[in-house]
């Protein structure tokens, strides 16, 4: 064919360069297993076009081809070889049997690396050139290999009749042994190989000779069927024969049969009355058995009842020294193991009548129900005897301590609470407390609240009479707390009168670190005391934190359950914030008080009392400190509204400047400013820094708001009023601003604001006496972006004469006028330490003005100079000042 041809010769020259010979070529599509719609055809998503081509090299001989299976892609460019097996590894030719053509085939080879990835699938366009290439490839295998590849799914004998009826269209010359090709029937089932190789002839003539020595007339088929009937009658006649002589024995046996059918009928006649007879003996047996299981399962069930009665009885018995101890007699505290002993009991026979303590079928006895009524009565009885003497006892405890001043602080002496004697008391009857809770948790309700109310009596007597004799004993002259005098206040730990106020935030700090703890206490011990179910109450010391810490190791690593708060334990919280309310409410009274005179006496002792606030506050974590942390916030909120009450005094006499007035020089609030910022960083600590940002903010704030309320009075000395309080406000501020970031950003902004006033008013000074001559060079450099230099001296109004007399008019006399732009600015400037630094940047902005206008006058006025020069007038400003 001449595709076929062509397809020949664009292989062979894909390897034109190379040793490789072409013996065949074909026109093929690879796929990986995809079909498409139509069955039987590839879709063209699923399929490539290659070319499939058998070679061997040009160098070997004929006799021991090195054949190769080169694969080859198609491209605009010819046949590119993209692939090449060795024939030598191929193993099975295998038919896709979803392709009903019988075109596409699998190619299998040992030396695959990747096994899992599916092997290629071949599809020829007919199946002539499927023959002829498999024929050419078991004809290569067989001559040069000695074996060949197995065949999976195709009829080989009709490859084998193609090969005989076109052996000249194959490119090897011979007979293809077709018969010696494994054939593996189907691909996916049990392979059965039929392998039939030729005998030859030396193996034909012994098998002939073999079966020559065997003479069975089995050539004959009449003469050997007689022989088969004539053998078949002899063995049935012989085997008649031996029947006929066996008849006597068969009479005898038969006989001796019948006996025994006989003697079997009798005996079985036997056996049936015997059986009968036992089975009533049987069922007589097992009615004494059922009677005397009976019995002794009764006896059994008797003594185990008698022996639960007996049980019962004990558990129902009362002892006469317990019901004495728990209706009569006194709770003093000898006879406290006893009653204590008695509540142990009784609360244990409580819960042993309940389930599942006690069976349920106990329950509806008649005497355990009494013995329950019984029970109950007496814990009533018990309950409300113990409940009236507690709440005597707190109150005859509290009324001993308050009618004996030497408990309190008086005159001349401050007496710090001593509450040791008071628990030790109360803690002879925390067992009794604890078995009312078990007996009757309602019963700790009102007890709560008798010991709340009698201790909270203490409590307030206590704070308030330390209180009064805390601030007595402080001495301090009272000041104004308006903020202006405070701004006119020195730097330092000392009031505006020069009087130390440190003793004022000392007394707070003293009333913080007796009380604080002291209600810390109180609020522990009541959880404690009155048996609230909560969590631990006070911060966990060295020991309890290391535990604590191992119990969290163990919640994470998963051997130990991690508690979490239910709302039972909820509620309980709930109900002892409330009880705690009731404890010490009333107590925050004074420490407001002594806040209230600490801020009448020096009010930026607020920012001490504020940090001193905030460390307390800081180190209160328990849940029986609830009431104190909320007394701590409070103080808080009361201390920071008195220190905003002071800024906001100072802000407003800040604002009291009369506006209608022109003011000169450095204001009055910038310099007192500094003084106070300076005194409250004195003050300041890391807990009270916040505030005084705050201070800060609101205060500048309203400082720059004024100033440029001031400034903008008269507009002439704007600037001047500008600069120079911008000024003054960094000089003055500079050392804080370095180590306060809330200052460093108002001095940021001062430092701008000073850089765009002293630029305003430097350019006005300038301006004053040069300004004709800058607004000529302003003109010429506008005009510049529309014409060319060379043309500036022909426009209106620019020619050169016309700059030659502005120049002159302007620069005559240039000392005189430097002078005036001196003793301009020494006039208007207050601040002496200013103004060399002014003159200095005046000089600089003017010297650059000039040195541009000179530049410029050279581009446009080549012939023409300025007289002065630039540097002859920066010498006349050496020379001048």
């Amino acid at each position: 064919m001449a595709d076929d041809a062509e397809v020949h010769k664009l292989t062979q020259a894909a390897f034109h360069d190379s040793d490789i010979s072409v013996m065949m070529a074909f026109r093929v599509s690879k796929s990986h297993g995809r079909w498409g719609v139509s069955a039987g055809r590839r879709s063209s998503l699923a399929s490539k076009q290659r070319v499939l081509a058998l070679t061997s090299n040009k160098s070997v001989a004929s006799k021991n081809l090195r054949a190769n299976l080169q694969v080859l892609k198609v491209s605009s460019h010819g046949f590119q070889p993209a692939k090449v097996y060795k024939l030598k590894h191929l193993t099975k030719i295998e038919a896709v049997q979803s392709d009903n053509t019988g075109c596409t085939f699998v190619l299998g080879f040992d030396n695959l690396t990747s096994q899992s990835v599916a092997p290629a699938q071949w599809t020829m366009r007919s199946i002539d050139d499927r023959n002829r290439f498999l024929t050419c490839i078991m004809k290569l295998c067989k001559e040069n290999l000695g074996r060949l590849p197995k065949i999976i799914g195709m009829d080989v004998v009709e490859m084998a009749l193609w090969a005989q009826a076109n052996a000249k269209a194959l490119p090897i010359r011979g007979p293809v042994d077709i018969e010696a090709v494994e054939v593996v029937d189907g691909p996916m089932e049990g392979i059965v190989t039929v392998e039939r190789d030729l005998v030859s002839k030396a193996e034909e003539d012994d098998m002939e000779a073999l079966l020559d020595t065997y003479v069975m007339g089995i050539d004959e088929a009449e003469a050997f069927s007689e022989r088969l009937k004539r053998e078949l009658l002899a063995l049935e006649a012989a085997n008649v024969h031996a029947i006929l002589e066996s008849e006597p024995l068969v009479e005898e046996v038969l006989y001796q049969l019948n006996v025994a059918a006989s003697s079997v009928d009798d005996l079985d006649e036997w056996l049936r009355i015997f059986n009968v007879k036992l089975r009533h003996m049987r069922e007589d047996i097992e009615s004494i058995e059922v009677r005397n299981n009976k019995l002794d399962m009764q006896a059994q069930n008797n003594s185990a009842l008698v022996e639960e009665l007996n049980k019962l009885l004990d558990r129902l018995r009362v002892p006469d020294e317990y019901v004495s101890s728990l209706t009569v007699g006194s709770f003093d505290e000898a006879r406290m193991p006893q009653t204590v002993e008695a509540c142990e009991w009784l609360s244990q026979s409580l819960h042993a009548l309940e389930p599942p303590y006690l069976d349920a079928c106990y329950l509806n006895m008649r005497a355990v129900k009494e013995k329950r009524a019984e029970l109950e009565k007496l814990k009533a009885t018990f309950v409300k005897r113990a409940s009236e003497f507690l709440r005597n006892y707190f109150s005859s405890l509290v009324d001993f301590m308050v009618n004996d001043k030497t408990y309190f602080s008086q005159r001349g002496q401050l007496k710090r609470p001593d509450h040791a004697d008071l628990r030790f008391k109360c803690r002879t009857y925390a067992r009794l407390l604890q078995h009312l809770k078990n007996l009757d948790k309602s019963s700790l309700i009102p007890l709560r609240k008798a010991y709340c109310h009698s201790l909270n009596f203490l409590l307030r007597r206590e704070a308030r009479e330390f209180g009064n004799e805390l601030r007595a004993s402080t001495k301090v002259t009272r000041n104004n707390n308006s903020g202006g005098a405070w701004l006119e206040g020195s730097s330092g730990g000392q009031s505006g009168g020069g009087i130390d106020t440190s003793t004022v935030s000392d007394a707070y700090a003293k009333m913080l670190r007796i009380f604080i703890p002291l209600l810390v206490d109180e609020s522990t011990f009541f959880a404690s005391f009155m048996c609230f179910d909560v969590l631990p109450l006070v911060p966990p010391g060295p020991s309890d934190r290391r535990n604590s810490e191992d119990k969290d190791e163990e919640e994470e690593s998963g051997s130990g359950a991690s508690p979490k708060p239910s709302e039972k334990d909820s509620a309980e919280l709930e109900a002892l914030n409330q009880a705690l309310e009731e404890l010490l409410d009333g107590t925050q009274e004074d420490f407001y008080a002594v806040v209230e005179w600490a801020y009448k006496s020096d009010p930026l002792r607020c920012i001490s009392m504020q940090g001193a606030t905030e460390r307390f506050l800081s180190s209160q974590k328990a849940d029986a400190a609830g009431f104190v942390r909320r007394l701590l916030v409070d103080l808080q909120s009361r201390i920071t509204a008195c220190f905003n009450r002071f800024v906001d005094e100072a802000c407003h006499q800040t604002e009291k400047h009369d506006r209608n007035v022109r003011q000169t020089g450095v204001l009055t609030y910038i310099p007192r400013f500094a003084a106070l910022a300076q005194r409250m960083e004195n003050l300041v600590g890391s807990n009270s820094r916040e505030m005084v940002d705050a201070a800060y903010t609101k205060l500048v704030g309203t400082m720059f708001s004024v100033l440029d309320k001031v400034a903008q009075v008269d507009p002439k000395y704007t600037d001047i009023v500008l600069l120079e309080n911008y000024a003054a406000f960094q000089n003055s501020l500079y050392e804080l601003a370095n180590v306060v970031s809330t200052l460093g950003r108002f001095y940021h902004t001062a430092s701008d604001q000073y850089e765009q006033a002293r630029s305003r008013y430097i350019n006005s000074v300038i301006n004053h006496e040069f300004e004709k001559l800058f607004q000529f060079g302003q003109k010429v450099e506008n005009l510049l972006y529309t014409v060319q230099p060379e043309e500036v001296p022909f426009t209106y109004g620019m020619t050169k004469a016309e700059m030659r007399k502005l120049v002159k008019g302007c620069l005559s006399g240039a000392e005189k006028h430097v002078s005036a732009m001196y003793k301009r600015m020494q006039k208007q400037i207050s601040s002496e330490e200013l103004l060399p630094s002014l003159w200095e940047k005046c000089k600089v902005d003017f010297l650059d003005k000039y040195e541009g206008l000179e530049a410029l006058l050279a581009k446009c006025y080549p012939s023409e100079t300025l007289a002065p020069n630039s540097k002859e007038m920066a010498d006349m400003f050496k020379n001048l000042y």
